[in-house]
């Protein structure tokens, strides 16, 4: 399911890792461009889960969210308006999760759908892929674990991760260096 074109990728961070009581609390997106959008999420009245060590990890606080957050349907909406067809993260399991979570307390649907991106990913890819996050977040200095930060190294490593990938076509005794 390889693409040569650039996919929109995205990215939460969370009130906790528990999955059953966490929610969404900053999404981010990073478009085909390299665009950016992120939100602080205002929690909703249901969503009560918080854990200091998650806090210590992304550095927002609850009452930061309470404070600064754009509610869940405003959220859900501007997702909705900037995405659409096949959109990527890294962790599939939670991010699929609070997307969810996120949608269902905004009594709507993602008109997107969420994959794991190592459908973008051939073997040889896979192979590299930690290293070569690892050289973007070095490049960009960012911090990560803000949701805009996270989603942009997501763009960047796998711009980067195109030079590993294994051609479908034969190279017609043409070399190629990796």
């Amino acid at each position: 399911m390889r693409t040569r074109t650039s996919p929109a990728f995205i990215d939460f961070e969370a009130s906790s890792l528990d999955l059953i009581a966490s929610y969404p609390i900053e999404v981010g997106i990073c478009l085909p461009d390299g665009t950016l959008h992120s939100w602080l999420i205002r929690p909703h009245v249901l969503w009560q889960d918080w854990s200091q060590s998650a806090e210590q990890v992304h550095g927002i606080t609850r009452g930061t969210l309470e404070a600064e957050g754009t509610p869940v349907s405003e959220v859900a909406a501007h997702l909705n308006e900037l995405l659409s067809g096949q959109v990527f993260c890294d962790a599939w399991t939670f991010d699929s999760f609070w997307l969810h979570r996120l949608f269902r307390a905004a009594n709507t649907r993602a008109d997107f759908q969420l994959e794991s991106i190592s459908m973008l990913l051939d073997a040889n890819q896979v192979r590299h892929w930690s290293a070569s996050r690892q050289q973007v977040i070095k490049r960009l200095g960012l911090p990560v674990h803000r949701a805009a930060n996270d989603a942009l190294i997501l763009h960047r490593t796998w711009e980067e991760i195109q030079l590993f990938a294994v051609d479908d076509e034969p190279l017609h005794g043409r070399s190629r260096q990796v």
